[in-house]
């Protein structure tokens, strides 16, 4: 892709027990992006899109597959599968990278904000800035949201037969996420015909690990019911003091006006909308999401965030 890739390293985590992948591309001594993927165990894949755009800034930033996902280990101990015990490995990858509050922006995306937000919560003094992409600070408002207004924009029928599936529990039925594709994701979570998804999004649906994701999720991103389903700290958003964006977008899984008030409630927050875009608008709304995640990062390192 013309892109100059810095080294791919495999870090030792949990002990030394286990190793996940990451990918530096570029070289930046006061700008370093480490990207924080989404499923729970998805892949980096989905990220590629920064290549377009992220070099030409001079930007330097990290892919990195968390453990259980396609390029690191996939342990079957199912006791790793917990939120501090992830936030745990962030901190390992950081030290192993020599990211620190000089030059350390973690963005991430989905189940990554989840991530990043708890990461925060206990090592923000390791952060320069902090970056959460389409991530409610609340399960249970999502979980409410796709029932209370993404929900009633699915045709009756098709809605009928995707609750009755999930009322058996027949997750492994093909038609469910047939169905979920044509008539959910391609609206809310990526807003092209599936035949015309992108390359390295099709990827990462192709790598990622259902068993962690099941888990942790729940069957589909139609709403949440698996170890994430009580999950809430809007309550202690506040503590976070590290400047914070959040990003939203209209057509997304999340609700936006939740994202817009996430921004509030930081000692340094900002909101950006992409208006076009959904739960993956760094394809879908390319447009806005860049631009404002760069003015972001750039405002932060200049000293003139407000």
């Amino acid at each position: 892709s013309g892109v100059k890739s810095g080294g791919i390293k495999m870090i030792p985590i949990h002990g030394g027990k286990y190793k996940v992948w990451t990918k530096r591309i570029g070289n930046n001594p006061k700008i370093k992006v480490l990207l924080l993927h989404g499923g729970p165990a998805f892949t980096h894949e989905y990220f590629e899109s920064f290549d377009s755009y992220f070099p030409k800034e001079g930007i330097e930033y990290y892919y990195y597959d968390q453990l259980g996902s396609y390029y690191s280990d996939q342990p079957t101990d199912t006791s790793l599968w917990n939120l501090p015990r992830f936030v745990e490995e962030v901190e390992e990858v950081r030290q192993a990278l020599n990211l620190d509050s000089t030059n350390f922006y973690l963005l991430g995306n989905s189940w990554g904000g989840i991530l990043a937000m708890e990461y925060a919560l206990k090592y923000q003094q390791n952060l320069k800035g902090l970056i959460i992409a389409n991530m409610m600070a609340s399960a249970p408002e999502y979980g409410k949201y796709a029932n209370d207004v993404l929900a009633k924009q699915f045709d009756p029928k098709v809605l009928e037969e995707v609750r009755a599936i999930e009322a058996k529990n027949d997750y492994n039925n093909p038609r469910y996420m047939e169905l979920l594709l044509s008539h959910f994701y391609t609206k809310h979570l990526c807003r092209f015909p599936v035949e015309q998804w992108p390359e390295p999004v099709n990827r990462a649906f192709k790598h990622f690990n259902q068993t962690i994701y099941v888990m942790m999720q729940g069957p589909s991103e139609f709403g949440v019911s698996g170890k994430l389903e009580k999950w809430d700290i809007k309550a202690q958003l506040p503590n976070i003091t590290v400047p914070t964006l959040t990003i939203g977008a209209t057509h997304d899984t999340m609700d936006p006006k939740h994202m817009e008030w996430m921004s509030t409630q930081f000692k340094n927050g900002r909101f950006l909308l992409c208006p076009d875009g959904s739960h993956m608008s760094m394809w879908d709304d390319q447009e806005h999401f860049f631009p404002g995640v760069i003015q972001f990062i750039k405002d932060v390192d200049s000293g003139s965030f407000k």
